[in-house]
């Protein structure tokens, strides 16, 4: 008895060193990146961003996730070359760190327009303006969805520019204290934001209910969720969007942010997806998860250095999810 009591002792000294020691790693790597993105603050917004890509070039190569991101894009791309392979992974940490250097300024790079004739860093298409401002004036649920490409940051706030209100769904910082920082630095005309937790599909439904606008990001690992595939490789995707989409019977709309040279910005939202359906006329949850998957998928095929590889994107875990229920 003394001896078990000794071993669930020693277990639980075990689990809370490492509890202590995780929470020490993630405070000493939050407050070495927020001191980063204070000196940055200290630099005009172009110097600084340009600065960041410099060094997460140099920085990122360094890293074990840049292996894994070498490894997702030998695979996505066999065709190309280790020299065009390694050029996409360096594009790739240049545009994370502006991304994240992007935090501290967007009061300062967010200067849309729409009815202005002097171009600024944000340009949007006349198709694209009448699409945002066609949803802003429906009195209808809408989703819109993206993928972690450009600076899909600016997508919430170009909508609230067009009256349009958002609720984005989002997946916060394995780092509280990261996360926590990031949060503080969100515009507030960025809509509301709803962190991807439990009950977040509940919270998304009643904002539907309500005849709001939700959107949410559909290019991360999910576990036990939908298969798809994704260039050519099998992987878990959320169904959220196709089921919300089947029960509330609402149009999908496709919007990204592509990043330009000299620190701009193009956002794009497109036309309505025709949904996939089912016998029954109800939309087809699997098929429609696939389809925003493709569509992820082509954006990502016209500029690979703007999206994420060193993501677990097709690391399959948990169970296998199947849709239940008549289409």
């Amino acid at each position: 008895m003394a001896s078990g009591s000794t071993g669930n002792w020693r277990r639980e000294l075990k689990f809370r060193t490492a509890l202590r020691f995780r929470k020490m790693r993630h405070w000493l790597v939050a407050k070495l990146a927020i001191g980063v993105m204070s000196v940055l603050r200290l630099l005009p917004p172009d110097s600084a961003l340009n600065f960041a890509d410099r060094v997460a070039r140099r920085v990122g190569s360094l890293t074990g996730r840049h292996r894994l991101t070498l490894d997702n894009l030998r695979q996505a791309y066999p065709e190309k070359s280790e020299a065009e392979i390694e050029t996409i992974a360096l594009d790739m940490w240049g545009n994370m760190a502006r991304l994240g250097a992007e935090y501290i300024f967007l009061d300062k790079l967010f200067d849309l327009d729409p009815w202005s004739d002097t171009p600024g860093r944000i340009e949007v298409s006349r198709e694209s303006i009448a699409l945002f401002e066609r949803i802003a004036a429906d009195d209808r649920p809408h989703i819109i969805f993206t993928g972690h490409l450009g600076n899909f940051e600016l997508l919430p706030v170009a909508a609230a520019t067009f009256g349009m209100k958002v609720t984005a769904l989002f997946r916060p910082p394995n780092n509280p204290y990261i996360a926590e920082y990031i949060q503080s630095m969100r515009s507030s005309n960025m809509g509301g934001l709803l962190p991807s937790l439990s009950g977040a599909s509940f919270a998304l439904a009643s904002i539907l209910d309500q005849g709001g606008n939700v959107g949410v990001l559909v290019d991360q690992k999910f576990i036990s969720g939908l298969e798809t595939t994704f260039f050519g490789r099998t992987c878990q995707t959320n169904p959220l969007l196709g089921m919300l989409a089947r029960h509330y019977d609402c149009d999908v709309y496709p919007a990204r942010c592509v990043r330009l040279p000299g620190n701009r910005f193009r956002l794009e939202i497109e036309e309505k997806l025709d949904l996939p359906r089912g016998p029954r006329g109800n939309v087809d949850v699997k098929a429609t998860t696939q389809l925003v998957t493709d569509v992820i998928e082509r954006w990502v095929r016209e500029d690979p250095g703007q999206w994420m590889w060193f993501h677990k994107r097709w690391q399959l875990s948990g169970r296998r999810r199947t849709i239940r229920g008549r289409n």
